[in-house]
């Protein structure tokens, strides 16, 4: 069996690259190959199964990993409104909701995987499930793809076997190993969008399970806050999940493995430096001297946290505000800016949504996706040095590198 370009993974990257070059040269064949016997598993459960297209605003800055310049020209080459319209001529219209986050319609991931499988099959893209690729060899002009149910040779290949995250639905990592075997730099990889777990001892966080709240986090890196992530945060059994935890643990992840020291804060006063809440606090006890501690502080975040977090202080919860004293309404504040968040890891692959590290993009020519290392191949998606924030980023970020490498295969331009 041979083709004219064989694309190795049938998730949002290897579809995307599949139909965009189908439709810029019906005359050049495609072979999709998915290990899954029904491809599109990660589509299907992501963004809480309602599957989260894309984000109204993309730009590099919504990104880590590779060089942002890189990341820019890819992200140029499918702007958000030609995604949105791409989606909508395929049946699946897209709303926005909080933080830019596009829907479909129907708020229905199996129509997104549905709609991609339908459009791949109408410009003539084959699909073969149930092969799972166990290398590619490059063979002169040609590779030779090795799969557990035979072998075929093709002029052009395309990586698309994503990272390592949700390793249930396919993605283990296969694909980093082929292209390392292929002469490719490997950056280590890491779990991205990964709930955070809490040291057991520290009571806070079972103490207050299913609580969220709203919070600016700390990521500090050898004594210095490295960045700060406003969001959504979600106490839990375990630890802290929501949007800005997620968005967290990639960081606390990169630290880790650099062997950097690190840790986390979280500021329950978002956006407010120390010395501006501690005057607040210090107006709250002049205009109303006799409001209780708990009471005061219940005013600004959920209740239950106002309880615990003055039970770890070992301050008394009804002490009137004129009666706190200068030491503890100081820790107080303290806390409140910066509470310690005792992580001791995150909830590994089996959890995170994404993969950090992956292929080093320099070694990619950003106009066609394309290897500088090996020609003829080309890598898309996760399998890249790139990992978008939670929002829709990493969709987005398929789509793009799929459009890319997609026009220019069908161009025939990777092997001029």
């Amino acid at each position: 069996m041979a083709g004219d370009v064989v694309v190795v993974g049938a998730g949002a990257a290897g579809l995307a690259t599949a139909i965009f070059l189908r439709r810029a040269n019906p005359s050049r064949s495609v072979i999709i190959l998915d290990s899954a016997k029904k491809p599109g598993a990660k589509i299907l459960i992501s963004g809480g199964s309602r599957c989260n297209v894309t984000n109204s605003s993309v730009t590099e800055r919504d990104f880590s990993g590779g060089r942002s310049t890189i990341v820019r020209r890819i992200l140029r080459a499918l702007p958000v409104d030609e995604t949105m319209a791409f989606f909508r001529e395929i049946g699946v219209p897209l709303h926005e909701e909080a933080d830019g986050k596009l829907f479909p319609d129907s708020n229905r991931s199996r129509d997104v995987l549905d709609a991609l499988l339908r459009e791949a099959s109408r410009v003539g893209a084959r699909l073969s499930p149930n092969h799972r690729v166990v290398d590619v060899v490059a063979d002169q002009q040609k590779f030779a793809v090795a799969t557990t149910s035979g072998g075929l040779r093709a002029d052009a290949v395309v990586l698309a076997t994503g990272g390592k995250s949700l390793p249930k639905t396919g993605s283990d990592g296969g694909g980093l190993e082929i292209a390392r075997r292929l002469g490719h730099t490997i950056v280590p990889t890491t779990p991205a969008l990964a709930p955070l777990l809490l040291a057991d001892d520290d009571a806070m966080h079972r103490e207050l399970t299913g609580v969220a709240q709203d919070v600016e986090l700390a990521v500090w890196i050898d004594g210095a806050i490295a960045i700060r992530l406003a969001g959504a945060m979600l106490w839990t059994h375990f630890g802290v999940s929501g949007p800005v935890a997620l968005n967290a643990s990639r960081h606390w992840m990169r630290a880790v493995i650099e062997g950097r020291a690190v840790a986390i804060t979280a500021s329950f006063c978002a956006g407010r430096t120390f010395a501006d809440v501690d005057a607040e606090w210090t107006r709250l006890a002049i205009d109303h001297p006799r409001l209780a501690l708990q009471s005061a502080l219940a005013r600004t975040i959920p209740a239950s946290v106002a309880s615990a977090s003055i039970n770890a202080l070992s301050i008394d919860a009804v002490t009137p505000l004129a009666h706190l004293t200068r030491d503890d309404r100081r820790r107080l504040v303290r806390a409140l800016v910066e509470w310690p968040l005792p992580v001791t890891g995150t909830r590994g692959y089996n959890f995170a949504e994404a993969t950090a590290g992956g292929v080093e993009l320099t070694e990619i020519d950003p106009s066609t996706m394309e290897s500088r290392v090996r020609r003829g191949l080309h890598l898309v998606g996760e399998m890249l040095d790139v990992d978008g924030r939670i929002g829709g980023f990493n969709f987005q970020w398929a789509w793009c590198t799929g459009r890319v490498a997609g026009e220019a295969l069908a161009t025939g331009a990777a092997r001029t």
